[in-house]
């Protein structure tokens, strides 16, 4: 399987938080600006004062779980940051639902084909 491209730097990831747009949902909110490449760059935030880092790790893998299911269909060059909305429990986390979530951010945002 191909690895997907993420964002590292804290710079990349404030670039995208502070100039990029952003969607809420019920457990995820999604930030999303254009970039430079000919491929998109995924980051996955979840603050550590939420829940103990098992539940963490969890909730990423869920995330990106999701995010492979949409990496195809997406349209090309942008980056996108993904932050766990803190108003939400974690224990609530559910693959369908999280991905519901991110496929009407991204309808919303105009990039899913």
């Amino acid at each position: 399987m191909k690895k997907m491209k993420t964002l590292k730097m804290n710079y990349e990831f404030k670039n995208v938080l502070e100039n990029g747009r952003y969607f809420v949902e019920n457990q995820i909110i999604v930030y999303i600006i254009k970039n430079n490449y000919k491929y998109n760059r995924v980051g996955i935030a979840i603050s550590s004062k939420l829940c103990k880092a098992v539940q963490r790790n969890h909730l990423k893998r869920l995330i990106r779980e999701s995010y492979k299911k949409f990496e195809t269909s997406l349209k090309k060059s942008y980056d996108i940051v993904i932050i766990w909305n803190k108003r939400t429990q974690t224990g609530d986390a559910s693959y369908n639902e999280i991905y519901n979530n991110m496929k009407k951010s991204f309808n919303k945002a105009g990039i899913l084909d």
